[in-house]
């Protein structure tokens, strides 16, 4: 399989990091690695058998400033199973006026699975975040993936009061478009403050998953679930499920999206949830 090219803009510091996952018996591999600059990935790791290679993607330096990029390709072979997420959150910090830019672009192909579960995105005061997310499926690929945002260190008392973030979205079945999401959210613009928007809350997340043909009973179970703290929706489209999140706590959210993966895991991957270990230190 090709290894998946890097996109890359201009930047003061790049960090690329390209991943290629192949089926190969009845177990998923990681064929192909490539990584420049601070952006790696830990050794494959099975905690629920062969078939399914769980990764912890890692940002050594822990934070995101203004002009850097980040770019993760990601590319899966027919019948591969993989499971991606972070150590922990990723950290923006206040910019001097430069954007700070993380590209993601996913490859998935035919009976291919890919399970993107990053853990939150905290914007310090100030920073300046362009995330661009584009998925690409083949025929009978699969794809559960989710992004959390956190607006300033609420819990430090720190308001997100200067800063803007962009927010894009693509998944392309067989290169048509099957959602499309753009967003611009200004610190303490009309979006944030707004009721028909952020409505002053600090923290937005947003769950998608493909599906075909949801049963009521999956959808009703999947509604039923409620976070501990905020508000939550799920709307169900041709093809896909998606799963919102709005309130002032990330790991009320966390937890809302945890429980809303392990309803939909079995149906689109035929497996039960688990957890990747990373989670629980």
């Amino acid at each position: 399989m090709r290894l998946a090219e890097l996109p890359f803009d201009v930047t003061c510091w790049r960090a690329e990091l390209a991943l290629d996952y192949e089926r190969r018996g009845a177990r998923t591999v990681l064929a192909a690695r490539r990584h420049d600059g601070p952006l790696v990935v830990q050794k494959p790791l099975y905690p629920e058998g062969e078939e399914v290679c769980h990764g912890i993607v890692v940002h050594p330096p822990g934070g995101i400033v203004g002009g850097d990029s980040l770019a993760i390709s990601v590319g899966l072979g027919e019948n591969a199973h993989t499971l991606l997420t972070t150590p922990g959150a990723g950290k923006w910090y206040r910019s001097a006026g430069s954007w700070a830019h993380q590209t993601l672009d996913f490859w998935v192909a035919d009976g291919a699975c890919l399970e993107w579960l990053p853990q939150e995105t905290i914007l310090f005061e100030g920073a300046r975040a362009s995330l661009k997310s584009t998925v690409r499926l083949a025929r009978g690929a699969h794809y559960i993936g989710w992004e959390l945002v956190c607006f300033g260190r609420a819990g430090s008392g720190e308001r997100f009061m200067h800063g803007a973030c962009n927010l894009h979205t693509t998944v392309l079945r067989e290169d048509k478009p099957i959602w499309l999401e753009r967003g611009q959210i200004i610190a303490d613009g009309k979006l944030a403050r707004s009721k028909a928007g952020l409505g002053g809350r600090t923290v937005c997340g947003t769950m998608v998953a493909t599906i075909d043909n949801v049963d009521r009973e999956l959808l009703e179970g999947c509604r039923s679930v409620s976070a501990t703290e905020g508000d939550t929706s799920v709307t169900c489209l041709p093809g896909l499920l998606v799963a919102r999140y709005l309130g002032d706590s990330s790991e009320a959210a966390k937890q809302y999206f945890i429980a809303i993966w392990t309803l939909l895991r079995p149906v689109i991957a035929g497996r039960a949830a688990v957890e990747p270990r990373i989670w629980r230190t």
